[in-house]
């Protein structure tokens, strides 16, 4: 079995690591490598799909649009969301997955929080997992309120709308913005606002380093889950995909804590 993850930039990626450790756990034969490809190239891993070159992959920015568009049948999650990061091939066509939703899903378990609310801050795809993965009543806060509206309507939630640095007393906070990423946002992070007044806050974004979200928490004395956990929670649910059977979560953590 032949997968990667394919993106630019790529060669950070956790998935190699956590891949080759599930391989050799459950006995299966298989490689999976972290493949640099440029913006505009991603019918070159649709050719290698076909071809069986690769049998699989996850994908990253900047091609989870061209994944979208490429997939000719997608799962509900990818449907509701309009974001494909796992592709395999099934009966001579691409399969699309979106299993960030259930990266989400399994970040929250772990947080424990028995909250009334949960905020997702963020418009993008990344917040359109988050929604599509909570259960229960959920706001949505971003800059751009019509961005919001959007994210909403496209999957299909019941949300509120919330204008950007709102408190929200009790609610479990889930982070799907990039900041905390560093790059273009530098040093910029959440509004304390937001912070301050949750009961629990979980990452999707992950660094070598805890990012300032899972530093202010910790301080704070907030339960918390960084984005390695939700990391961890998708690549559990990919490694099924590929596979067809459950992935060795706790081997494919450690791996990712490498």
């Amino acid at each position: 079995m032949n997968l990667a993850v394919v993106g630019d930039p790529v060669s950070h990626s956790r998935s190699p690591a956590m891949h080759t450790a599930a391989f050799r756990a459950t006995g299966i034969e298989g490689t999976y490598r972290a493949l640099r490809v440029p913006a505009g190239a991603f019918p070159t891993v649709v050719a290698e799909l076909r071809s069986g070159d690769l049998d699989g992959v996850n994908v990253t920015m900047p091609h989870k649009d061209a994944a979208y568009a490429a997939s000719s049948d997608r799962s509900p999650d990818a449907e509701r969301t309009r974001s494909v990061n796992t592709i395999v091939m099934r009966g001579g066509e691409l399969v699309g997955h979106n299993t960030d939703v259930a990266g989400v899903r399994h970040a929250l378990s772990r947080l424990g929080v028995d909250a009334e609310r949960t905020v997702v801050l963020g418009t993008g795809g990344a917040a359109r997992s988050a929604l599509v993965a909570i259960e229960g009543p959920v706001a949505i806060m971003g800059r751009s309120p019509g961005r919001a509206r959007l994210a909403i309507e496209s999957t299909d939630t019941t949300a509120a709308i919330l204008p950007w640095g709102a408190s929200v007393a009790g609610a479990v906070v889930v982070n799907a913005t990039p900041i905390g990423m560093g790059g273009v946002l530098g040093d910029e992070t959440l509004p304390d606002t937001v912070l301050a007044s949750a009961s629990g806050i979980v990452d999707m974004v992950y660094g070598d380093d805890p990012t300032p979200t899972i530093r202010w928490a910790a301080n704070a004395g907030i339960p918390h889950i960084d984005g390695i956990t939700m990391l961890v929670g998708q690549a559990v649910a990919a490694f099924e995909v590929f596979t067809g059977i459950p992935g060795p979560r706790d081997v494919m953590e450690q791996a990712a804590r490498g």
